[in-house]
């Protein structure tokens, strides 16, 4: 595997279209969550507006600083999924959703790139100085799961979300 993590360039507006084309697909047929949501808050078709909704730099009353990378397969040069890293906690972060916020495309997804994009993504948590991350996930959500636990990830707790749904939190000591 040759990944890394980049920030989007107008090099990559196809690869982005075809993406998030194929994640709403699978999303409408098998009522999925759409994650990391901050790629899809904005519509890519006005690139330049789209790319400027990618990373916040200064907090408001219920956001707070971050910053969105994409994980490229520099072999295909195919975008493989995206991470949003909350350079902090809010309230309602602290509860849910945490520092990270991941996907993967759904036809690159259970080759171990969840577990790359989020091993990534420490490194730049790390440089933000963070000493520990946040991580949450629905407790069926296996898959996720498992990527966060190979990344260190220990269980905190679990609460029932707004949906009814049964979510945990890990936490993930970033190393010296």
């Amino acid at each position: 595997m040759n990944l890394k993590l980049i920030k989007l360039t107008e090099e990559y507006k196809q690869e982005l279209a075809e993406m998030i084309e194929e994640w709403k697909e699978t999303q409408a047929k098998n009522n999925t969550d759409l994650s990391p949501h901050a790629i899809f808050r904005e519509d890519y078709h006005d690139f330049d507006k789209y790319l400027a909704s990618l990373d916040r730099k200064v907090a408001t009353t219920d956001r707070v600083p971050s910053s969105t990378y994409f994980l490229l397969d520099q072999d295909r040069n195919r975008l493989l999924g995206a991470v949003n890293i909350r350079h902090c906690l809010n309230d309602a972060l602290k509860h849910k959703g945490g520092h990270i916020g991941d996907g993967i495309r759904p036809s690159e997804r259970n080759k171990g790139y969840a577990t790359e994009i989020i091993r990534l993504a420490l490194l730049e948590c790390k440089r933000l100085g963070l000493d520990k991350v946040l991580m949450t996930c629905d407790k069926d959500n296996i898959a996720s799961a498992k990527s966060i636990t190979n990344n260190g990830g220990l269980l905190d707790s679990e609460f029932v979300d707004e949906r009814g749904v049964v979510c945990q939190r890990y936490w993930i000591r970033l190393e010296d």
